[in-house]
């Protein structure tokens, strides 16, 4: 963080843990008083600026809370450098980078672009661009079936392995006929 904000001179946003400390004001801070951040009273829309322990500059957070998918709740705590950022600019501006992150997880794991055996710059070239066809091909299922990545991808290779047994036990049907002269 004292990096980014220091010596290269950039705003950052930024999850926190429930269990990082915080003080609420710089006289807390001096007096060591710091209170976890998920013990924080945040009110819906609210950013509450605090003081990290070991970090020389005041951060700006936030409390987001949403339904996941299996319908339980969560909570996320967003932390800015910039004082300028409201609740709305800064959870738009992590929900764009989140969008990056689910990419290059999904390019990683669901298109394997990470298992190239590959060593020339041509075949790595090649699996690349195939990679990210799988990605393309895979997001536009995704929003024709309403499911992510890891369920389309899991949907597959049943029907992969369906489609091989099928085959087997054809091939072993082939096998067993009695031979014709």
């Amino acid at each position: 963080m004292s990096h980014i904000k220091e010596e290269l001179k950039r705003e950052f946003i930024m999850a926190l843990k429930t269990n990082r400390k915080v003080a609420l004001s710089l006289e807390d801070k001096r007096k060591g008083a710091y209170e976890r951040v998920g013990s924080l009273k945040l009110k819906p829309g609210a950013v509450l600026e605090v003081h990290l322990e070991q970090v020389k500059f005041p951060l700006f957070v936030l409390k987001q809370v949403f339904t996941n998918e299996d319908g339980s709740t969560g909570v996320l705590y967003l932390a800015s450098s910039d004082p300028t950022l409201d609740h709305e600019r800064m959870t738009t501006i992590y929900h764009r980078r989140w969008k990056v992150e689910e990419y290059h997880k999904s390019l990683k794991s669901n298109a394997s672009l990470a298992k190239s055996p590959t060593k020339t710059t041509r075949t790595q070239s090649n699996h690349i661009f195939c990679s990210i066809h799988a990605f393309v091909k895979l997001e536009r299922m995704r929003i024709a079936t309403k499911l992510n990545h890891f369920a389309l991808r899991s949907r597959l290779c049943v029907k992969a392995v369906q489609a091989a047994f099928q085959e087997l036990q054809r091939l072993q049907l082939a096998d067993d006929e009695p031979m014709r002269a």
